[in-house]
């Protein structure tokens, strides 16, 4: 799969996001949490293309588009952000194929919005940077910044204090994401954590703090959708590196040293919860 950016003008993949870990430390004033997460990216996920147009619009399409808005979405709110940004007269249509489930934990509509910021960046010949760009999104959500550089780095505040981390003892592995098929609220997980701080990434390391560290969404997305928990009981008897629940959840992920362990883990997994859902791809 193609995961270079620059090569594709008229394309682009919004690479699915998985949390290595994520520590809630406060809630804020302004009613946000602070934490410390370490984002990871795939080579895989929702595509974005794009079409000369009179003005700017979107399509969906894909195994999940059920129930999007084609007028109401955050596709179009980056496009325009973009557009105003840099006094872009021309038009985009914008064309999403939906292959990742919705409110999954793993970037979904961040992702969406943060590759169609790449993607028109590009095809309007605005010339900004990848770091402007996620600048230029934090308006849009806390998760967005990251997308947009889809690299790993750890992210504190509200996660849009990002700090890159270079080349990493996981890469060139490869992830396997399985999610129950249940749609889970972020604010409904956060609403059901009991607000304990228990404690930051340590260690200098942040893959090793990561793979030491917790999800604290975990156990209260798993009061909500207990189906969560089958999953990753799963999952640990595939022997990953690292099994874990991404972000708010439902989507669960282990990472595998090859890829042939991750399809094979993917084989077993859905053999034995035929309806679940599952991608395989590789750590950028």
């Amino acid at each position: 799969m193609v995961t270079d950016f620059e090569t594709l003008r008229d394309s682009e993949i919004a690479c699915a996001k998985i949390n290595l870990a994520l520590h809630v430390r406060r809630r804020r004033p302004d009613g946000f949490h602070d934490i410390e997460t370490v984002f990871a990216f795939l080579d895989c996920g929702d595509i974005l293309s794009v079409a000369e147009a009179d003005s700017i619009s979107l399509s969906i399409n894909g195994l999940f588009s059920d129930g999007l808005s084609d007028s109401n979405n955050l596709v179009l709110d980056a496009a325009h952000l973009l557009a105003d940004h840099a006094n872009v007269a021309a038009g985009a249509h914008m064309h999403l194929e939906k292959r990742l489930p919705v409110a999954s934990g793993i970037g979904g509509g961040s992702a969406d919005a943060a590759a169609t910021l790449r993607l028109l960046n590009r095809f309007w010949d605005v010339g900004l940077s990848l770091k402007a760009l996620a600048s230029l999104s934090e308006p849009l959500g806390a998760d967005i910044p990251a997308c947009v550089m889809s690299q790993t780095c750890r992210g504190e505040g509200i996660g849009q204090n990002l700090s890159p981390i270079g080349k990493v003892m996981l890469n060139g592995h490869y992830v396997l994401l399985a999610n129950p098929l249940i749609p889970i609220s972020t604010a409904d997980v956060f609403r059901a954590w009991d607000g304990v701080d228990r404690g930051a990434l340590a260690g200098e390391d942040a893959i090793e703090a990561s793979i030491a560290g917790r999800n604290d969404l975990q156990k209260p997305a798993e009061t909500i959708a207990p189906a969560i928990g089958d999953v990753l009981i799963r999952l640990d008897e595939t022997t990953p590196v690292l099994a874990r629940m991404s972000g708010s959840g439902a989507t669960c992920f282990g990472i595998y040293e090859t890829r042939e362990l991750a399809i094979a883990a993917q084989a077993q997994i859905t053999k034995e919860l035929p309806k679940i859902w599952t991608m395989v791809g590789e750590l950028k």
